[in-house]
């Protein structure tokens, strides 16, 4: 049976950007990023997890880290001319995305924001985030997901804690 396509990979598929979709198991109810990067063979630097934060001005911004890594919320709020930065509480996150925690992609989401992607996914070929359902991740080119959300809406930068 093929796997149902995300508004993730219809997005990838509409702008002709090469990406490989990788299942893993969620029986065991390991879906931390980590875990996944180890079922999906990869290295877990390679791997981003997809962050949704709010800022001081009120206005919603996306950050993209490696799974095991934090977010330093001053580095991320001065990525984005904020005074401040704080994670959105997780309720919230189906509502403002259409994505369950877990399965949040930067791809497909109810409403663009600009998006920050952890500098050091740049030196990587490929990376993988969520397509959009827990138990799926997409890999693609980090520059093609930049030029994907546009780049006016994405960037790069150093956004993670030391």
């Amino acid at each position: 049976m093929a796997e149902a396509k995300t508004n993730a990979a219809r997005l990838f598929d509409s702008a002709a950007i090469p990406y490989q979709l990788h299942a893993y198991e969620t029986k065991d109810g390991l879906i931390d990023g980590v875990s996944v990067a180890e079922k999906c063979g990869q290295n877990p630097d390679q791997v981003f997890k997809t962050l949704v934060t709010v800022g001081h001005s009120g206005e919603h911004f996306v950050f993209v880290v490696p799974v095991a890594e934090s977010l330093d919320l001053k580095k991320a709020a001065k990525s984005v001319n904020e005074k401040s930065i704080e994670m959105i509480p997780q309720k919230e996150l189906l509502k403002l995305t259409g994505y369950v925690h877990g399965g949040c992609s930067p791809f497909g989401m109810k409403k663009p924001f600009f998006t920050v992607f952890e500098e050091t996914a740049e030196l990587c070929d490929t990376i993988m985030v969520s397509a959009g359902k827990i138990g799926l991740q997409i890999e693609a080119s980090p520059d093609q997901m930049i030029s994907l959300l546009g780049e006016k809406n994405a960037k790069y930068d150093d956004i993670v804690k030391e």
